[in-house]
């Protein structure tokens, strides 16, 4: 009896070992995991910040260059990575209100340069500037550049700015009577049929290259670019503008885009164009009274500019809200430079582009 006794404890003892020792392994096997999770997690946050950042192109402001849809790399190492500038919660948009972080723009391989297809944050945004939406838009004006629009051209110091084959505007085409403009052609020519202006007349969204091929149509007698006059006024679409009142996005007068350094004087006249950059981007207080304008409470006429600025624009120019809109992107919004498109999905179609996946982004 006693040595049964004996058994049963024994067996009971050996059961007792083997669940705390299979206990200890699950507890092994969690913090390896944990461990792992954690360092992943740090790993990643690490890339995210100094090095590469996923961005997902969310409306068609850059078609026909990147499409809606298209999911991209964006090298922060180009230009140089920003060090945390806001305390916030990881991977999300959540910040610390209230707390700005002493931070520095790391050296990186290059400037930005004319034509980069550039990540930014939208400067309006009422946020921090790393808690900022990112947009994404071509860098056409670059610091101490004299930049003007006419008739939806862009002119740089005087030149015809170079046209990216991706860039799209709005024409007219006229077709000859009793024929209509098939949408399904214009779409496989690359265009987009916009709608009828009238009898034999169609405005179709389209870059210069499909612009000539429906040129050669049978069926057309003409293509031309679709200009708004220059005194179209949509005056109240935005408080800030370039060109005191109008509204215009195919006319633009000659401007300077600002640059470190710069001595601008300041008058009621010019103040629309650095109002944002020295009350907002460049943090100072001002007042007019009356003809006299008061920087940080003292009667002042002039200004130095703190940091380079760029002007911004989209590929689709007629669907963009950029730059002639709001005004110029302030160096310190720069986010990095768009690399490669890793994945894209056409949302009409429900199925991914193929022929896009892994393409590099060329300027």
């Amino acid at each position: 009896m006693a040595e049964d006794v004996v058994e049963k404890n024994s067996e009971k003892s050996s059961r007792r070992r083997r669940r705390d020792e299979e206990h200890e392994k699950a507890k092994h096997w969690a913090r390896e995991w944990l461990d792992a999770l954690l360092f992943a997690a740090i790993a990643a946050l690490i890339i995210r910040t100094f090095f590469f950042e996923a961005y997902r192109i969310p409306t068609p402001s850059m078609e026909e260059t990147l499409l809606t849809g298209d999911f991209l790399v964006v090298s922060k190492v180009s230009y140089g990575p920003r060090t945390p500038m806001v305390i916030g919660i990881p991977f999300t948009n959540i910040y610390l209100p209230g707390v700005d972080l002493p931070w520095i723009r790391i050296p990186g391989f290059t400037e930005v340069k004319r034509n980069d297809i550039v990540v930014f944050n939208y400067p309006i945004d009422i946020a921090p500037i790393a808690a900022k939406t990112n947009y994404i838009k071509r860098s056409v004006g670059m610091p101490g550049d004299t930049l003007s629009i006419r008739d939806k051209m862009v002119y740089v110091n005087g030149n015809l700015s170079e046209q990216a084959p991706g860039i799209q505007k709005k024409y007219t085409v006229q077709v000859r009577e009793r024929v209509r403009l098939s949408p399904a052609k214009v779409e496989n020519a690359g265009g987009t049929l916009i709608g009828s202006q009238g009898q034999n007349s169609y405005r179709v969204n389209m870059t210069s290259g499909v612009a000539e091929t429906i040129r050669q149509w049978p069926e057309v007698q003409n293509v031309q670019l679709h200009v708004l006059p220059e005194d179209f006024n949509e005056f109240g679409r935005r408080d800030f503008n370039f060109s005191s009142g109008f509204m215009n996005h195919d006319h633009l007068p000659p401007i300077v885009v600002p640059f470190e350094g710069q001595e601008v004087t300041l008058t009621r006249d010019n103040w629309h164009i650095y109002e944002n950059i020295i009350t907002r981007y460049e943090r100072n207080n001002a007042e007019w009274r009356g003809d006299q304008l008061y920087l940080n409470g003292e009667v002042d006429s002039t200004y130095t500019l703190q940091q380079d600025y760029y002007f911004m624009m989209g590929d689709n120019r007629d669907d963009s809200e950029d730059s002639r809109y709001w005004g110029f992107v302030p160096q310190d919004h720069v986010v990095g430079k768009a690399g490669m498109i890793y994945f894209s999905w056409d949302s009409e179609r429900w199925l991914p582009r193929f022929g896009r996946i892994f393409n590099f982004i060329h300027d």
